[in-house]
């Protein structure tokens, strides 16, 4: 008999598993497994860029893998599902005018817009600092009260209060919450009106650096279209460096980090800079469609229920600069999900018994633009959402010797956390706590549009955990290839792990719960569930 001491160091490293509920033992094929990942992130596919050749590639290596294991279409009598959206590239050669002040497009800030309009231009528009940007009621918030920003320019802190402040009776201290976000500042500055919005880049709140963030958004985006050609979204997407920010409010004699303080704290009133921002933010528009693709695992006597596994196929695509081509080839992010997804499929349709729910395996396109595709895909869903059971997502897997613990985002957030907490005891791994609650990955992964739909979901995901060097020097740089000397004893444990939560899953009758009052929620009880 084996010791207690021996069975968690053997499960730890995915040699020895407690027998799942009705699958099969997980079976890892460390060579096909290899192989996708090298063919889905070499040169060949040009960094997995939507709406360029590298996607043809890369949506045909899907959909031909899912056919060969013999999964059932996806979406009807289809593999993929057409989501219609715009390229827009902007030129580069922009420059952002503060008052008397001239800021280098790419080093000083970043510029962008999802308006579908060849020009998006910032002609003497006044410039307000609004703090971080949040109307909260919940949280007794509002930067926007009082101030009437239509048209103008605002400029914003990154992250939340909370976070500022590290007082876990603000918002929710350390941990960022959805107002963090981004995305949510851009979306809030709409819905006030205003025509601009600069988010001020600090690398500790943001989670990443500049160099991010130039990457990330000097490039050719995407975006979904509505009927007005997204007129109501924010006119200008821009960041700028700290060290802009700084001399923006100095020519406007204040100071930043000072302000920045002042701004954590209740009652916040926001400020006008009485300084004019000028901008011309000229665009090349293609309008084009994009797809995700899916296969299709039907289930027996539950098979209008279904579970959905899930990793986005697309990265950053290439770029051009300085007359040297670079290409993006997102190997961990999100290659190493992608290939552990289609292991993940052929191991559920290799079983002699098919699961009682559907199981459906995915690929989406443009998360890295904003979640573009899962947010088609969760307004357009193959059946209705309260078919939904969850949605498990993979964004990088753990590349290197596996671990005896598994990542957790989120706490006391839905009854997932369960399944998770089960499928970690049975490898005698333990659950650890997001070390980086700080960087709101909760809300930066394909399942979080799922989420907004009422679906509960868990994230998978090791980017920067195991390798401390991945955010700083690989992270949506140039530098995030395969390489052949990665153990792929992480990978192994985790899809032991995941295998097992599916399998729990998908031959069950539960419906697993939000546990905290939420908009996700409030959106899954309208499905009844």
């Amino acid at each position: 008999m084996l010791s207690v001491n021996t069975f968690r160091l053997l499960a730890v490293f995915g040699v020895f598993l407690l027998p799942s509920v009705n699958a099969a033992p997980f079976q890892f094929d460390q060579k096909t497994y290899r192989q996708d990942v090298q063919t889905l992130a070499s040169d060949e596919f040009e960094g997995r860029g939507p709406l360029s050749h590298g996607e043809k590639l890369t949506v045909e290596y899907i959909e031909q893998a899912y056919k060969t294991m013999g999964l059932k279409p996806g979406f009807g009598d289809s593999y993929r599902q057409a989501v219609p959206m715009a390229k827009i590239t902007a030129e580069q050669t922009m420059q952002l005018k503060i008052g008397d002040l001239v800021f280098k497009n790419g080093t000083d800030f970043t510029a962008r817009t999802e308006q579908v309009l060849p020009l998006v231009a910032l002609d003497k528009s006044e410039v307000v600092f609004v703090g971080y940007g949040i109307n909260a009621p919940e949280y007794q918030w509002n930067d926007y009260a009082n101030v009437d920003v239509k048209g103008k320019t605002v400029i914003i802190l990154v992250n939340d209060p909370g976070f500022a402040t590290q007082d876990p009776a603000i918002f929710k201290g350390n941990a960022m919450t959805y107002y963090g976000r981004w995305t949510y500042k851009y979306e809030e500055a709409a819905r006030q009106g205003a025509k601009a919005v600069f988010i001020v880049h600090e690398t500790a709140p943001a989670a990443y650096g500049w160099n991010v963030v130039e990457n990330s958004n000097t490039n050719t985006k995407f975006t979904l279209v509505d009927k007005a050609q997204n007129k109501s979204h924010i006119g200008v997407m821009g960041w700028v460096q700290h060290q802009a920010a700084q001399k923006i409010f100095k020519a406007a004699g204040l100071d930043f980090d000072t302000l920045k303080l002042t701004a954590a704290k209740a009652g916040f009133k926001s400020i006008p800079l009485k300084l004019n921002a000028n901008l011309a933010l000229k665009n090349t528009i293609e309008l084009a469609t994009s797809y995700n693709v899916a296969g299709l695992l039907p289930g027996t006597t539950q098979a209008d229920e279904w579970l959905v596994m899930h990793a986005h196929w697309d990265h950053l695509g290439k770029t051009v600069q300085d007359g040297k081509t670079r290409i993006y080839n997102g190997a961990v992010d999100n290659a190493s999900g992608v290939a552990g997804v289609l292991q993940l499929a052929r191991h559920f349709k290799a079983q002699n018994k098919a699961p009682k729910r559907s199981i459906l395996f995915t690929a989406f396109t443009a998360e890295e633009t904003g979640l573009i595709g899962a947010q088609y895909f969760a307004a357009n869903p193959p059946v209705p959402t309260k078919q939904l059971v969850s949605f498990l997502n993979i964004d990088g897997m753990n590349v290197g010797k596996g671990v005896d613990y598994i990542l957790r985002y989120g706490q006391g957030v839905s009854e997932l956390e369960t399944y998770l907490d089960d499928a970690a005891k049975a490898q005698g791994r333990t659950v650890k706590a997001d070390p980086r609650p700080q960087n709101g990955l909760m809300f930066r992964s394909d399942h979080f549009a799922l989420a907004q739909q009422g679906v509960p979901g868990l994230m998978f995901m090791s980017l920067g955990d195991t390798d401390p060097g991945y955010i700083a020097h690989k992270y949506h740089q140039a530098a995030d290839d395969y390489d052949a000397s990665w153990n792929l004893g992480g990978v192994e444990q985790d899809l032991a792990l995941i295998s097992d939560i599916i399998d729990k899953l998908a031959n069950n009758n539960d419906w697993p719960k939000w546990l905290e009052e939420s908009d996700f929620k409030k959106r899954r009880a309208e499905d009844g569930k």
